[in-house]
Parts: structure tokens; C-alpha cells; sequence
């Protein structure tokens, strides 16, 4: 994902004030730990998510709740018609696992 230029405050600000019933969805579908980095320089998003083996994620964005979270949000980055984020899946390169 990326941000719009000099949106970063506001990405951030919003994100501390994630909606609870958000945050609560998240949890509920198997999420158990998301965090977001921002490049600076690109306005570049890096999101990684941990999930539970068996999970509702893919319903989420089906829900009005996620589409409120879309459109709340697409005013500070790219975003499809939808208003879902423009986002692409990154090819993983390296893994160090526990053994």
C-alpha cells in the first residue's frame, strides 16, 4: 500500500484511533498481530499480518463495517474505485523460523 504525500501524520493518527469494533473484527477473524511500517522516502505501506491457521479474514472485506473503513480512509491513500487500498502482495525471500 502506499500513502498520498504528506499524509503520514494523518495515517498514523487515524490508526490510534482505530474504530474498536475494528479492532474487535480483527480479532475475531484470527488476526494475532498486525503492524504497518512506513518508507518515508516512497510513502511506501509494509503491512505484516499474523493469523490464527483457521481464520475469517476473507470476510472481512465483504462487511460494511471494512467498506466504512475503506471509504473513512481512502482520501489519504490510492485506492480503487471500491475504496479498498491499492495494494500488491510482495514475493517472500527470506524466512528465520523457530526451530
Amino acid at each position: 500500500m502506499n500513502l498520498n504525500p504528506g499524509m503520514a501524520d494523518e495515517y498514523r493518527r487515524r490508526h490510534d484511533q482505530i474504530w474498536p469494533e475494528l479492532a474487535q473484527a480483527l480479532r475475531d477473524a484470527g488476526v494475532v498481530d498486525y503492524r504497518i511500517f512506513l518508507d518515508e522516502p516512497s510513502n511506501a505501506l509494509f503491512a505484516v499480518l499474523t493469523h490464527e491457521a483457521v481464520h475469517g479474514l476473507n470476510a472481512l472485506p465483504g462487511t460494511a463495517l471494512m467498506q466504512r473503513w475503506w471509504h473513512y480512509m481512502h482520501d489519504i491513500m490510492p485506492s480503487h474505485p471500491d475504496n479498498s487500498p491499492v495494494s500488491m502482495d510482495l514475493l517472500p525471500m527470506f524466512s528465520l523460523t523457530p526451530d
